[in-house]
């Protein structure tokens, strides 16, 4: 069973983290009155706190977030999917005008759930396919396990980018050029400069080594576990929406069809309800071209879907205009 090396190998990286952290400390209480044991103890400290894991990206930057109180019926039926999925509640909603994808992060030390929406596809979709688009951002919640070994690969992702991702600083190594193409002598000798550089690029290929070696195997050891992790997002997404369904929002999004029609729309000066109501109709046409009812969901039945479109009306003029700088 691959799942439990590949938690272990995590947790040792994860030791070693708080070891620095842990050592910086203890080197600091017991030398507190030198100077030299405060400069080793923070020294430590840093090191241990630059390799801490990055448990999650967080919000990007042109996430906005939403208010409850101006959407209520959104913040709704995103409780109610989540439920469903059986990952805690976002706390709060947030929206991204450029963004087709839905995201479901945590944010802050309190790792507080946050639910972000893309609104270009999420203006192209009917009841049911907004349904399966939030069911499937809350499935890709990783599990704890996921979180440690994640956190570890980042970890480690940092030590490899200090030990041997260090180059020289071009401004430096320019300044030495100049200085040796107006020395007089044909023999310039190194400097301090050179020599600290290649001695520690020769310390960082020593220690780099076994670092090196663990994150492969770690790297390994996930990658065969890929199918499993695939695997249970899509039985959660399951619990909620069908099959079907989910390979029919996987190909519309893949194929990105429904941007060209709003971004006519959008050319042509038409409002965001006449925006809406084309998407609809693309969404109730089958492939025979019989025009159907609009698919609904018992999560988020149509009325209800018209009221989020009410509410994120402002949101979606904003995003509307840069539809355009979407490809």
């Amino acid at each position: 069973m691959k799942r439990l090396p590949a938690l272990a190998l995590a947790l040792l990286v994860h030791a070693l983290t708080l070891a620095f952290v842990g050592l910086g400390v203890w080197t600091t209480v017991v030398n507190s009155g030198l100077f030299v044991g405060w400069l080793f103890g923070g020294l430590l400290v840093a090191i241990g706190w630059m390799l801490r894991p990055r448990l999650d990206a967080g919000l990007p930057a042109d996430a906005e977030m939403l208010d409850r109180s101006a959407a209520p019926e959104l913040y709704g039926v995103v409780e109610r999917v989540a439920d469903r999925v059986g990952v805690p509640r976002p706390h709060r909603v947030a929206v991204r005008d450029l963004d087709p994808g839905a995201r479901y992060v945590r944010t802050g030390l309190r790792r507080t759930p946050v639910l972000a929406v893309g609104l270009p596809l999420w203006l192209a979709l009917s009841p049911r396919q907004r349904v399966t688009m939030l069911a499937v951002a809350c499935a890709e919640t990783p599990s704890l396990e996921e979180v440690v070994v994640d956190g570890a690969l980042a970890t480690l992702a940092e030590w490899r980018a200090a030990l041997l991702g260090a180059a020289p600083l071009r401004v430096r190594e320019e300044a030495q050029t100049k200085v040796v193409a107006a020395s007089l002598t044909a023999d310039h000798p190194g400097t301090g400069y050179e020599v600290a550089g290649m001695l520690g690029r020769t310390v960082g290929r020593v220690l780099g080594g076994p670092l090196l070696l663990v994150e492969y195997t770690l790297t390994r050891l996930v990658r065969s576990d890929d199918s499993r992790r695939r695997r249970r997002r899509e039985e959660r997404a399951l619990r909620v929406v069908t099959a079907s369904a989910l390979g029919e929002l996987e190909a519309l999004a893949e194929s990105g069809r429904y941007l060209a029609p709003m971004q006519a729309a959008a050319l042509r000066g038409e409002g965001i309800a006449s925006i809406r109501a084309g998407a609809l109709a693309r969404a109730r046409l089958t492939d025979d071209g019989v025009l159907t009812a609009a698919p609904g969901s018992h999560l988020l039945h149509a009325d209800q879907s018209d009221r989020i479109d009410e509410e994120l009306l402002r949101h979606y003029a904003r995003a509307v205009r840069g539809f355009g700088l979407i490809s």
